[in-house]
């Protein structure tokens, strides 16, 4: 690897550090080049200024933040199966990257543009055909009839909230960071069970 890559990744990573943990408002160009161990100038050479920086970074993000739903979607599984595996993979990349659905939420609320990125996403989820899978399950009676919105919804407030209301459910239950990584894991599971239950009824024997 040359110089010059390994100088702007370098960056980018102490980039995504800051900007993770302050957003785009609360740090500076100063703070990213003393994360990266190098002087602002340098910064400013490979990555012009601050905001350019961020595009960056906030782009890099929403990529890895749907990619693992982008991947579930494309699998040969029944739609049950792309449900509960979407859920699994969503608890597994938030655990590792809790802070990423507030700084998502926080930056689209700041910069209104960052909204282009989501139809993106959404143009890419429906080339898998996950859209037409779940209207042909509805069609056909195994699958609830629950509008696209109000699914997004269901799965991601069950989802997110967990991570995002961390320290107030922590302090509301007296609990350790032990306890609450151990009660994420059991929660995960019982997530998965009431949303499979609910979008996927089984028949009565009797019908």
């Amino acid at each position: 690897m040359c110089k010059a890559s390994t100088t702007e990744e370098k960056i980018k990573e102490a980039a995504k550090s800051v900007f993770l943990s302050k957003g785009f408002s609360g740090c500076t160009s100063r703070e990213i080049a003393k994360e990266a161990g190098m002087n602002v100038a340098l910064v400013n050479y490979y990555f012009r200024s601050k905001n350019q920086l961020f595009l960056i970074i906030y782009q890099t993000v929403m990529h890895d933040f749907m990619l693992s739903m982008m991947e579930v979607f494309s699998t040969e599984l029944s739609l049950k199966e792309k449900v509960s595996l979407l859920i699994d993979r969503e608890y597994e990349f938030l655990t590792k990257h809790p802070e990423i659905p507030t700084f998502v939420l926080n930056e689209m609320a700041r910069n209104k543009d960052a909204e282009l990125q989501i139809h993106e996403t959404l143009n890419n989820f429906a080339q898998t055909g996950v859209f037409v899978e779940a209207a042909k399950a509805q069609m056909s009676g195994e699958m609830r009839q629950v509008d696209m919105v109000s699914l997004t919804m269901i799965i991601m407030a069950n989802c997110q909230h967990p991570f995002m209301a961390r320290l107030l459910t922590q302090q509301l239950h007296g609990m350790t960071d032990a306890q609450y990584d151990m009660q994420i894991i059991k929660h995960k599971e019982i997530i998965k069970e009431m949303i499979l239950n609910y979008l996927f009824p089984k028949k009565s024997t009797n019908e």
